[in-house]
């Protein structure tokens, strides 16, 4: 299987503060792994040094093969940020949030009928086609999510990062999320979640990775012991920034 992510011996640090300790995380071609760990393990800092948020101070990453400094392919990557809302204030409607994810497909040209489609697509996979005209502000933390994940399928991404999507979701969304997801790994998505409980992903996930401080503990399937929690002990308080406004750019 091909490696569509590489990270080699990563090292990153936030301020003064080590956060990646010389992680090794390949993902191949159409697998599901999910990145575990408690709070301040490092699991976000991972994913973001994949997409090049955080920068490594050593070590390197690869994605489809090219370093990532000489990739530019970013139609290939929907990417689902950690506790974001889909607008901030900001009058626009579920059509036109999603619609933002096609940018990295349609460049400096107008939208054609299969980016309204794609849009049109994405929209009724989270089931959310009754809304597509509605503000977002006025949808659900639930709906929200679901919201940023059809925006970052719009783009029909061959990989799909997910920073805790499941993070503050109601169990119906949870469903809906599940659906939608093991939809595109049937189309043969390779996915890369950050998750604190498997829960309804649980069935999908084909490997796991643990950190912990900063290292990887574990590489293989779902630890037995940690049933639909992350790790042991994990005490269900996600204290994350307050939530941001999207953006329609993938690396901004």
């Amino acid at each position: 299987m091909d490696p569509v992510i590489s990270l080699r011996e990563a090292h990153a640090t936030l301020g003064s503060r080590p956060v990646l300790r010389g992680i090794d995380l390949t993902v191949h071609r159409g697998e599901v792994v999910a990145l575990l760990g408690a709070n301040g393990s490092g699991k976000s800092t991972a994913v973001r040094s994949v997409i090049g948020q955080v920068p490594l101070t050593s070590g390197s990453v690869e994605l489809f093969g090219k370093p990532l400094r000489k990739f530019k392919d970013w139609g290939r990557v929907g990417y689902v940020p950690q506790r974001t809302t889909a607008a901030s204030g900001v009058p626009a409607t579920v059509r036109e949030v999603v619609a933002s994810g096609r940018l990295s497909r349609t460049k400096l040209r107008l939208p054609a009928k299969a980016d309204r489609t794609a849009v049109d697509e994405a929209i009724a996979l989270v089931g959310l086609a009754d809304r597509a005209k509605d503000s977002v502000n006025a949808l659900s933390g639930g709906q929200h999510q679901r919201v940023l994940i059809a925006r970052a399928l719009a783009a029909d991404p061959e990989l799909l990062i997910m920073d805790e999507p499941m993070a503050g979701v109601d169990l119906a969304s949870q469903e809906i999320l599940a659906t939608t997801l093991s939809a595109q790994v049937e189309r043969g998505a390779t996915v890369l979640l950050v998750l604190h409980e498997l829960g309804p992903l649980e069935p999908l996930i084909d490997r796991a990775v643990v950190l912990r401080d900063g290292c990887c503990v574990h590489d293989g399937p779902p630890p037995k012991a940690v049933g639909q929690h992350a790790l042991p002990g994990h005490d269900h308080v996600h204290p994350h920034s307050a939530a941001e406004p999207i953006r329609t750019g993938l690396l901004t």
